[in-house]
């Protein structure tokens, strides 16, 4: 069970994210589901970053590094 309540993948609830790609390449608004399929094709998460602006910014990242 996770310790900190981080949404990730399809714990996200936005409908668009802001999307920061693995390499650190700012990849734009986009709707979530593209955002999951993308992260998903790169064998990646897509983790929440930020909740306090509009659309939220999630990176794609390997959530088990991210995590520890």
């Amino acid at each position: 069970m996770r310790k900190n309540k981080t949404p990730i993948n399809n714990k996200i609830k936005a409908k668009e994210v802001r999307v920061v790609s693995d390499d650190g390449e700012h990849a734009g608004v986009m709707p979530l589901t593209k955002a999951l399929e993308i992260a998903q094709k790169k064998g990646l998460d897509l983790v929440q970053i930020t909740d306090n602006v509009e659309p939220p910014v999630c990176k794609i990242i390997d959530y088990g590094k991210y995590a520890y």
